[in-house]
C-alpha cells in the first residue's frame, strides 16, 4: 500500500509539476509579447473560466475516484459501471450548460473589471477573449471524469501523461497562435490574446484523446466484460446521483476556493486603485503582477496537486476497512513527504523573491513584482496543507469543517480587501492573500 500511495503521489505529483512549469515557461513570452495589459486581459477570462470549470465538473472526478476506489474495493463492477456512465452523462450536460453559462454572462463580467473608459483594456476585448475560453468547458469535464475513473483505480498513468499533454499542447497553441497573429498577420493584442484564450479547447481536446486511448488500450483491466459481472439490483441510478452528489458537492466548494479568492483580486483590485488615484492602465499593470507573482508561489504548491489527488483512493479503503493503522500512517507520510517538500521550497521564494522574479519576469515591472512576491510566499505554505488536509478530512467524510472553514475564509478575504487596502495602500491585497484564518480552519 506504501510503495502504491508513494508510486502515485510521484506519477501524478511529477505530472502537476510539470505542467506549472510548463504554464509558468510560456507565461514569460507571452507577456513579453503582449505586455503587462494583454496578460491583464486574459487574466480577466481564466478568472471566471476557473470558477466555471469548478462548478461544471461538480467534483465530480474526484467523486468518481474516492466511488470507484470504495465499489471496487466491495467487489461491485455493476455498480463501478453505472458510475461511469452516470458521471459521463452528467458532465456531458454541465459542460454544455456552463459553457452557455459563461458565453452569456460575458458582458456582465467585463464590466465589472473595466468601464470602457480611457486607456487600457475595452469593454469588447473583455467581453471577446472571455467567449472565446468559454468553449472549453464543452471538453474538459469529461476529460476529468475519465481522469478520476482512472484514479480510483489505482491507475495513475493515464491521468498523469494526459495531463502533461494537456499543458503541452495548450502551451504550444498559445505560443505559436500569438507569434503568427502579432508578427505575422499583424493582428491586434486583443486577437492575440483571443487565440490564447482558445489554447484551452485545444489542450483539452489533446488531454481528451490520451485517455480515450489508454482507456480503451486498458479496458479490460479497468472494467470486466458484461458478461462477467453479477449483477444487482439493490442499488438503483438514482441511488448512485445522490451518493455522487454527495461526495461531490464538498469537493467543488473546496475546488472553488484558490479560484474565489484569486478572483476576488482580480475583480476588485482595479475599482480599490482607481479610487486611491491610479488612472486606467496603471491599476491593469498591478493586477498583471500579482497574477504573475501567484504563479510562481503556486509551482511548488503543485507538489500537492498529486499528493492530494492519490491519497483520496487509497484513505478511502482503509476508511471502508475501518484499519485506522493504516489510515493514520498514510495521512503522517502524506503530511511528512509534504512537510520536507514545501517548507524548503517557500523559504527560498521569500529569501530570493526580488531577484527571482527580476530573473524570470525582468520586463514586467521587477521591483514591484519582487515586493509582492515575498509577501505572498508564505502562504504557499498553508495552500500547500490546506490541499492535504482538505483531501485527507474529505477521503474521511469529514466535509462540514472543509464547508464552515471556506466561508469564513471568503469573508474574511473580502474584508480584508477592502480594509487593509485603505490603511495599507501599497500592500494591502498581497497581505490579506496569505488568509490566515481561512486555513487554521481547516486542522
Amino acid at each position: 500500500m506504501t510503495n502504491k500511495l508513494l508510486r502515485g503521489t510521484l506519477l501524478l505529483s511529477s505530472a502537476s509539476f510539470i505542467s506549472k512549469i510548463l504554464g509558468f515557461i510560456y507565461i514569460v513570452p507571452f507577456t513579453l509579447l503582449v505586455g503587462d495589459s494583454g496578460y491583464a486581459l486574459y487574466k480577466y477570462a481564466y478568472g471566471p473560466y476557473s470558477i466555471m470549470l469548478s462548478l461544471s465538473t461538480m467534483g465530480i472526478p474526484l467523486a468518481i475516484s474516492k466511488l470507484t476506489a470504495k465499489y471496487k474495493q466491495l467487489e461491485r463492477e455493476d455498480i463501478v459501471r453505472k458510475i461511469v456512465k452516470s458521471g459521463m452523462a452528467v458532465m456531458l450536460v454541465t459542460g454544455m450548460t456552463s459553457f452557455l453559462l459563461l458565453y452569456l454572462l460575458a458582458p456582465f463580467l467585463a464590466g465589472i473589471v473595466v468601464d470602457g473608459k480611457g486607456n487600457g483594456n475595452s469593454l469588447g476585448s473583455v467581453i471577446f477573449v472571455i467567449r472565446v475560453v468559454s468553449f472549453a468547458l464543452i471538453i474538459i469535464p469529461p476529460m476529468s471524469l475519465l481522469r478520476g475513473f482512472f484514479q480510483g483505480n489505482d491507475s495513475m498513468g493515464p491521468s498523469a501523461i494526459s495531463t502533461v499533454v494537456e499543458q503541452l499542447s495548450r502551451v504550444l497553441f498559445i505560443l505559436a497562435g500569438v507569434v503568427i497573429s502579432l508578427k505575422f498577420l499583424h493582428l491586434s493584442i486583443k486577437s492575440a490574446v483571443g487565440v490564447a484564450a482558445f489554447g484551452a479547447f485545444i489542450g483539452g481536446i489533446a488531454g481528451l484523446a490520451v485517455l480515450l486511448f489508454y482507456f480503451w488500450k486498458r479496458k479490460r483491466f479497468l472494467m470486466k466484460p458484461r458478461n462477467e459481472i453479477v449483477i444487482h439490483n439493490d442499488i438503483s441510478v438514482i441511488s448512485i446521483f445522490k451518493e455522487m452528489i454527495t461526495y461531490s458537492i464538498p469537493f467543488v466548494i473546496m475546488g472553488l476556493s484558490l479560484p474565489i479568492y484569486q478572483n476576488i483580486d482580480t475583480y476588485t483590485i482595479n475599482d480599490v486603485l482607481r479610487s486611491n488615484g491610479y488612472v486606467r492602465g496603471e491599476e491593469e499593470i498591478v493586477n498583471a503582477v500579482i497574477g504573475l507573482a501567484q504563479i510562481l508561489v503556486l509551482i511548488p504548491v503543485s507538489i500537492t496537486t498529486g499528493l492530494s489527488v492519490s491519497i483520496i483512493p487509497n484513505i478511502t479503503k482503509s476508511f471502508v476497512q475501518n484499519n485506522f493503522g493504516l489510515l493514520k500512517e498514510q495521512m503522517g507520510q502524506s503530511l511528512l513527504i509534504l512537510t520536507f517538500i514545501i517548507m524548503p521550497a517557500s523559504l527560498g521564494i521569500f529569501v530570493l523573491a526580488e531577484p527571482l522574479y527580476q530573473l524570470l519576469l525582468a520586463g514586467n515591472s521587477p521591483v514591484l513584482g519582487g515586493q509582492i512576491l515575498k509577501v505572498y510566499a508564505p502562504a504557499a505554505i498553508l495552500i500547500a496543507f490546506y490541499g492535504i488536509t482538505t483531501s485527507i478530512l474529505q477521503a474521511i467524510n469529514q466535509q462540514k469543517k472543509l464547508i464552515i472553514g471556506l466561508f469564513i475564509g471568503i469573508i474574511m478575504k473580502v474584508i480584508l480587501n477592502f480594509v487593509i487596502t485603505k490603511y495599507f495602500f501599497r500592500k494591502g491585497f498581497y497581505l490579506s492573500n496569505i488568509r490566515w484564518v481561512f486555513y487554521f480552519t481547516n486542522f
